[in-house]
């Protein structure tokens, strides 16, 4: 997914530096402003949970997988959760074939990141037997389309698909597990939004497409929970922020972060309902 740096996209750096210096952008997008976000919610039958998000041009399908397993030794009273994400060999020109790059570990990581520590799945109510037996809980997410901002479009898929998750119901007979018919949803303690912001020049923008990824210094991807707490933070490239922008960065992603969440919520709620 990398692209080597060439005499015109110079140029548009220069151009778009000079115009972020006027508070514009290259698709007429203020500083601030998100790309159209689109979610949708159950589309995959088979999977405990679902959702494509469209970020833009950007797009991203992740499903919700749940099975019983075996805790980890040092959690003998938490179920599991493993996010894990691939980019299509058709999602861009420059995506490859075969195992996941870096990019695409970092993606997982980021995103995993962001929901393991808001607490968002209460994996303390994931225990069915203790010591012996969790639910494990499994994102796979698959990237369509890139246009930039993979990390966001990503969480707010992974996030939705969970807060839409039904999960089997089991009882508890002579310390053997008996499934029953019924589900029920995942239990969630809070939503987290991550808002990704990308340095130019002197200019922080939100949710950068993939011409002004070519051209940033500096990336950073905040994530916060419903009482805008700050749970996660991962910067990207080279560059640097100062105190002053990081803070401004911070500001930006409690706010956006709020925006965000009202929609995934109303849209989940929407699809609980229906």
């Amino acid at each position: 997914m990398k692209r080597t740096s060439t005499i015109v996209e110079h140029l548009k750096r220069i151009q778009m530096i000079e115009l972020l210096a006027q508070g514009k952008r290259l698709d007429g997008r203020g500083l601030t402003d998100y790309r159209e976000l689109k979610i949708e919610v159950g589309l995959i039958k088979k999977a405990n949970g679902s959702a494509m998000v469209k970020l833009g041009n950007t797009q991203v399908i992740a499903g919700i997988k749940v099975e019983v397993d075996e805790p980890f030794s040092d959690m003998p009273d938490k179920g599991l959760f493993i996010c894990n994400a691939e980019v299509l060999p058709t999602a861009s020109a420059y995506a490859e074939p075969g195992p996941p790059d870096e990019d695409a570990i970092e993606l997982a990581r980021v995103v995993d990141r962001g929901i393991r520590e808001s607490e968002m799945i209460a994996l303390d109510k994931l225990v069915l037997i203790s010591g012996k037996k969790v639910y494990a809980v499994f994102a796979d997410v698959s990237v369509l389309n890139t246009d930039g901002n993979l990390f966001d479009a990503t969480s707010y898929a992974v996030v939705s698909a969970l807060l839409t998750t039904r999960i089997p119901k089991y009882e508890v007979k002579d310390d053997k597990l008996v499934k029953t018919e019924d589900t029920i949803p995942l239990p969630i303690n809070t939503i987290p939004v991550s808002v990704t912001m990308a340095r130019i020049g002197d200019s922080i923008i939100v949710d950068p497409v993939s011409e002004e990824e070519m051209c940033m210094e500096a990336r950073v991807t905040i994530s916060t929970d419903d009482q805008g707490r700050i749970c996660a933070i991962q910067k990207g490239n080279p560059g640097t922020f100062t105190l002053e922008q990081l803070n401004n960065a911070v500001s930006i992603a409690i706010d956006k972060g709020n925006e965000i969440r009202a929609l995934i919520k109303s849209i989940c709620m929407q699809a609980q309902v229906g």
